[in-house]
């Protein structure tokens, strides 16, 4: 096991995933301040009416670590499945399988657990095929 690579993998994944995350927040953001939503958000993203403390940011990149860590993993145990010859391809590939396995069922069920607005699922679920696919190709090349 290349575990180096693989926590590499997941640094690099926890700053894709940070930085996706924020842009498509600060382009939902009206969706956040939207009273009607306050009690769904936790305590931990929002302890009190405002922005969240930085706990939640910490939090937010450690568990992206966490899946990056998971998901290289995984791609070193499947990548020989994968026939693209490229690592930008085979990226792809895999980004596509995770959004098909985690991304999509994920969504389906924020949908009818948690009380949102669809158009935020929606973005939520952009923003996740975005990360998966981009977080794949980082993968695909640190971990060959």
């Amino acid at each position: 096991m290349r575990i180096g690579r693989i926590i590499g993998a997941g640094i690099v994944f926890a700053v894709i995933s940070f930085v996706i995350h924020m842009i498509e927040s600060i382009a939902s953001m009206g969706y956040y301040l939207d009273p009607n939503y306050f009690s769904v958000w936790s305590k931990i993203m929002m302890p009190a009416a405002g922005p969240p403390p930085p706990e939640f940011f910490v939090l937010s990149v450690a568990f992206g670590f966490i899946a990056g860590m998971l998901y290289a993993f995984v791609f070193d145990k499947v990548k020989s499945c994968i026939k693209e010859q490229s690592a930008v391809r085979k990226g792809l590939y895999y980004g596509a399988l995770l959004f098909l396995v985690a991304g999509i069922p994920m969504s389906m069920t924020m949908f009818l657990m948690i009380n949102l607005p669809a158009g935020l699922t929606t973005i939520w679920t952009l923003s996740g095929f975005i990360t998966y696919l981009i977080g794949g190709i980082a993968i695909a090349k640190i971990m060959q």
